[in-house]
């Protein structure tokens, strides 16, 4: 293990995580556990602790480290909760959520990181994340519902069916609105059914495949 390599990691974390008010333990844990070099493309190995969107390809990206830290403390999955994640991409959150919740469900558009992120994850390991081929705003139906669901990109306006995906009790963490002012938002479900939403901070973020507002056309 390269010291170099365990000094960035820290730096990462202790730099540019924790000061965008990331304090959850369990969290900082999970991104010092998870090694992100291994989630990285090969080209982009020098950047992966760089506070720096990576491109994955699809014009789909990495999330910088603070916004991944940020989501994950939001969500908050606690050991033994079921996760859904939205966008396996990379497989690096979805590896951060295996960590910290119970089993996770991930669902990828893109067959070619469905394959990548597989083999990423059966190297790290990771046992208890299933990886769907499926396109989660167009289709999807899960055969269950979840306690916590993760979107890792951004859409015009959460789909209605997904809070149908949530227990009571559960949470529903997303990225919404119009770019390039986009909100993160943690949605609650309670006891009852009830939801409640509270806005957590600003982004912008790639739309999910077909998740983008509609065009606007003006004479």
């Amino acid at each position: 293990m390269s010291l170099n390599v365990e000094l960035a990691r820290n730096n990462m974390i202790e730099q540019q995580v924790r000061p965008w008010d990331v304090l959850d333990v369990r969290v900082l844990d999970a991104l010092g556990a998870v090694r992100r070099e291994d989630f990285v493309p090969e080209a982009l190995k020098s950047l992966a602790f760089a506070d720096l969107e990576l491109p994955l390809g699809h014009g789909e990206v990495m999330l910088k480290p603070v916004l991944e830290g940020r989501l994950l403390q939001a969500a908050a999955p606690a050991q033994g909760e079921s996760v859904l994640e939205i966008g396996t991409g990379s497989g690096f959150l979805t590896a951060c959520l295996a960590q910290l919740g119970g089993n996770v469900t991930s669902v990828e558009l893109r067959a070619d990181f469905v394959e990548t992120a597989r083999a990423r994850l059966r190297a790290a390991d990771v046992r208890n994340v299933h990886i769907e081929h499926a396109d989660a705003v167009a289709g999807y139906a899960p055969q269950q519902q979840f306690d916590v669901m993760l979107v890792t990109g951004a859409v015009a306006a959460l789909p209605p069916r997904w809070r149908e995906w949530i227990k009571p009790g559960g949470r529903l963490v997303a990225i919404a609105g119009i770019s390039p002012v986009q909100h993160a938002v943690l949605c609650t479900r309670d006891g009852g059914g009830e939801w409640s939403s509270e806005p957590l901070f600003e982004t912008d973020l790639p739309y999910l495949a077909h998740a983008a507002p509609a065009p606007q056309f003006t004479l």
